[in-house]
C-alpha cells in the first residue's frame, strides 16, 4: 500500500493558524480602564441603592411631619342590638322601649399650642432629610474610593508580574548562554546550576502574582458587579505622575463643603432640636376641635337627631415641672453639651486627617522618586555587570545579584507608584473632592 505524502508545508501552515488563533485571543483581551469600572460599581452598589432608600425614608417622615399642621380627623360609628329591652317604656316619654340605636359622628381636632412640638418636629424631619442626601454623597464617594483601590492594587499585580517575566526572558537567555559555555567546556557545571536556580525562584514568584492578580481581579470584579475573564488586563501602567504641589495648591482645610464637617454641624442642630422637643412636653397644650353626631333607633323607636358639638382643651403638666419631666430635659441639656464636645473633637481630627493624608501623598511622590532612581540605577548596573561579564572581568554571581537588584527596583517602583495613586485617592476622599 503507498504511503501518503505529506507535504512538508504542512506545519508551517499549522504553525500559523495557530499563531494566528493566539494572536486573535490577545485581541480579544478585555481591556479595563478606571473611569469604566467606577461607573460599572456606582451602577451595582448596594450602598449607593440603599442611600436612595434611606432619602425617600426621609422624604415620607418629612411629609408624616408635615401632617401634624393640619386637623386630625377621625369617624366612628357603632350600633347596638338588645334582646331584651335596655330602656323600658315611659308613659308620656317613651311609649316604646329601646333594645337598639345607631351612632354615627365625626370629629376634628387642631393643636393650636403644643410648645412648639410640631414645628421642631418638622425641623427635625428636613434635618434628617437633609442628612441622608448627605450621607448618600458620601456612599458615593466610598464606593468610588474603594473601587480605585481595588484597581490599582490590581495594577501593581499587573506591573509586577510584567517585570517578573522580563526577569525570566533574561535567565532564560542567560541559561542558553550558560549551556553554550557548559558545552564548549568553558564555564564549570555548577554556574548553570545556580543559574537553573534563580530560574526557579523566579518561576516561583510568577506563579504567585500570576494568582494574586486572578485574585485582585475577581475581588474588583466581585465589587463593580462584573464577571472578568482572567486574562482581562487594565490599560493604565506606570505613567509620569506630577508632584502634588503642581496638581493641588496646597492641602484643603476648607472644611464647610466638607461632607463629614456637615455632618457635624447637622449633628449639633438634631441635638437642640430634640432638646426642644423634650422641653415642649413642659409646656401646655392647647387644642380645639368640633364633633358632628347623628344617632336614632333601627325601628324609630325614638326621633333621629343630629348634634354638632365645638369643644376646647388645655392640658398643663404641672407634677412634670419638678418630676420627671424636669430630669429629661435636664438629660437632654445634658446631651447637647456631649455633642457639642464632640463637634470640636471630630472636628480637630478631621483636620489632622486631611494634613495626613496630604504628608501621605507627599511621601508617596518621594517614593516613586527614589524608586525611580533606583531603578534606572539598578538597569544600568546590570548592562553594566553583562558587558563585564562577556568580557570576563567579573565573575557570575555579580550578575545574578545585579538581575535581583533590577528585579527588586522594577517590583518597587510599581508599588511606588500603585501606593501614590491610592493615597491621591484617599486624600481627595478626605477632601470630600473625589
Amino acid at each position: 500500500m503507498k504511503k501518503m505524502q505529506i507535504p512538508k508545508r504542512i506545519p508551517l501552515v499549522i504553525w500559523c493558524m495557530l499563531s494566528f488563533l493566539s494572536c486573535g485571543n490577545l485581541l480579544a483581551q478585555q481591556k479595563l480602564n478606571l473611569e469604566e469600572v467606577k461607573q460599572a460599581a456606582l451602577s451595582y452598589s448596594k450602598a449607593i441603592k440603599n442611600g436612595k432608600i434611606r432619602i425617600e425614608q426621609a422624604e415620607a417622615a418629612k411629609r408624616e411631619a408635615l401632617a401634624n399642621y393640619f386637623p386630625q380627623i377621625s369617624a366612628t360609628g357603632i350600633g347596638v342590638y338588645g334582646f331584651k329591652e335596655f330602656i323600658p317604656p315611659i308613659p308620656q316619654l317613651l311609649p316604646n322601649g329601646i333594645d337598639n340605636f345607631y351612632q354615627a359622628g365625626a370629629m376634628a381636632t387642631e393643636a393650636i399650642y403644643a410648645g412648639g412640638k410640631v414645628r421642631n418636629a418638622n425641623n427635625l424631619a428636613r434635618l434628617l432629610a437633609e442628612t441622608r442626601s448627605i450621607q448618600a454623597e458620601q456612599a458615593v464617594d466610598s464606593v468610588v474610593l474603594n473601587t480605585a483601590q481595588k484597581y490599582w492594587q490590581l495594577v501593581q499585580v499587573q506591573e509586577q508580574l510584567k517585570s517578573i517575566q522580563a526577569s525570566k526572558i533574561y535567565l532564560d537567555e542567560l541559561l542558553k548562554q550558560q549551556q553554550d559555555l557548559l558545552s564548549a567546556g568553558l564555564i564549570a557545571k555548577n554556574q548553570l546550576l545556580r543559574v537553573r536556580t534563580n530560574r526557579s525562584r523566579v518561576l516561583l514568584q510568577q506563579s504567585k502574582l500570576g494568582n494574586m492578580r486572578k485574585l485582585a481581579l475577581l475581588d474588583l470584579g466581585l465589587y463593580v458587579g462584573k464577571v472578568y475573564d482572567t486574562t482581562t488586563v487594565v490599560t493604565d501602567t506606570l505613567q509620569r505622575v506630577n508632584p502634588p504641589q503642581l496638581t493641588y495648591a496646597r492641602p484643603d482645610l476648607d472644611l464647610q463643603d466638607n461632607a463629614n464637617y456637615r455632618l457635624l454641624e447637622k449633628s449639633i442642630t438634631a441635638s437642640q432640636l430634640q432638646s426642644e422637643l423634650t422641653k415642649a412636653d413642659l409646656l401646655p397644650q392647647v387644642s380645639v376641635g368640633v364633633n358632628a353626631g347623628y344617632f336614632g333607633s333601627f325601628n324609630n323607636a325614638f326621633d333621629s337627631q343630629f348634634m354638632p358639638i365645638a369643644f376646647g382643651m388645655v392640658s398643663i403638666p404641672i407634677s412634670d415641672w419638678w418630676g420627671a419631666g424636669r430630669q429629661k430635659v435636664k438629660q437632654k441639656a445634658l446631651e447637647e453639651k456631649i455633642v457639642q464636645n464632640n463637634f470640636e473633637d471630630r472636628k480637630n481630627q478631621l483636620t489632622i486627617g486631611i494634613m495626613k493624608s496630604w504628608y501621605d501623598l507627599m511621601d508617596a511622590y518621594k517614593q516613586i522618586t527614589y524608586a525611580k532612581d533606583n531603578r534606572n540605577y539598578a538597569n544600568e548596573n546590570l548592562k553594566v555587570q553583562r558587558d563585564n561579564y562577556n568580557s570576563g572581568l567579573n565573575n557570575l554571581s555579580d550578575l545574578l545579584d545585579a538581575q535581583q537588584q533590577k528585579e527588586a527596583a522594577e517590583a518597587e517602583y510599581a508599588n511606588a507608584y500603585a501606593n501614590y495613586r491610592i493615597a491621591e485617592s484617599k486624600y481627595l476622599f478626605i477632601t470630600d473632592n473625589l
